[in-house]
């Protein structure tokens, strides 16, 4: 049996993804050198690892089993290189880190600060994504590990080859501009009281947008959205101007604290937890592991307000 990484990357990609036009794009390859990958994996192996359904392509037993083993291997190639690169005892390889809006703004600066300070020789970079997408930058090796949002009523899709760490958990209140709404001091309501109020919330595709829209509908409504935005900072200025509520957590409010919003608490524990996303078995790198212990141990001394 004598089969190369590449074929290796190609069946766990497959494994993922489904198709052979998805497995190109996230390998940056052809379709057809795709198939040329997986052509001459089989070849190796002596085995049909996959069959075509339709337009999709199933795994059969045989792939399956290997696919997981791909993974392992894979994983483990990872951790031979970082391995290498510590021999000196001092961490001195690069990790990406994937970010979004609000981790990116309260915890970035603090995470970097701590891991220049503790391994001087970790190249700590980050890429901004879409909170949504971190799961699937992870699994495509597009960034080493990121932070991710998951909610108890939109929860993440569950992954064997992903470990989903949560490093705190945040009640959300609903921001409003002070004197709008009839609300002119800080106070506590229940959900339902903001059923005739305008809002502003994320698209129902976006995880936090379907967790809101779920948490009216179990209070007995449907959101009066007037406004859908992604970006936290702009809902947080549309709110600040009356233009609706938003929903907030302390983090949030943390992207921009001169923006004259109050913060509305809610009878009801609505809550998302900010977790952070990595490959199964990745912990072994010791850049993971270091950078893993920095955010959690940063995440813990984060006021809670």
């Amino acid at each position: 049996m004598n089969f190369s990484l590449a074929q290796l990357v190609a069946l766990r990609e497959l494994a993922r993804h489904g198709t052979m036009t998805a497995v190109a794009d996230a390998l940056g390859y052809t379709p057809g050198a795709v198939s040329q990958q997986l052509a001459a994996l089989e070849k190796s192996v002596h085995m049909p690892l996959f069959t075509r359904v339709g337009r999709r392509v199933v795994l059969t037993d045989a792939g399956v089993v290997l696919a997981e083993h791909a993974r392992r291997i894979l994983d483990a190639e990872r951790s031979a290189w970082d391995a290498l690169r510590a021999l000196d005892e001092d961490i001195a390889a690069p990790l990406l880190l994937g970010t979004f809006g609000s981790t990116t703004a309260a915890l970035l600066p603090p995470v970097v600060a701590a891991v220049s300070r503790d391994h001087p020789k970790l190249a700590l970079s980050s890429r901004e994504l879409d909170v949504d997408d971190a799961m699937a930058a992870v699994q495509k090796g597009q960034v080493d590990i990121a932070f991710g949002l998951d909610y108890p009523n939109s929860p993440l899709p569950l992954s064997p080859d992903i470990d989903v760490i949560t490093l705190r958990s945040e009640r959300f209140g609903l921001a409003v501009s002070p004197g709008s709404l009839g609300i002119r001091t800080a106070s506590t309501i229940d959900l339902a009281a903001a059923s005739e109020w305008d809002w502003i919330l994320p698209a129902p595709r976006t995880r936090f947008g379907q967790a809101i829209r779920i948490a009216c509908r179990q209070a007995g409504f449907e959101p009066r959205v007037t406004h859908e935005v992604t970006d936290t900072a702009v809902s947080l200025t549309l709110a600040s101007t009356g233009l609706g509520c938003a929903p907030v957590t302390s983090m949030m409010l943390d992207l921009n604290r001169s923006v004259p919003v109050l913060r509305i608490e809610l009878e009801q524990e609505n809550t998302r937890r900010i977790v952070l996303i990595r490959s199964s078995g990745s912990a072994d790198r010791p850049t993971v592991r270091a950078v893993s212990e920095t955010i959690r141990a940063v995440v813990d001394d984060y006021p809670v307000s």
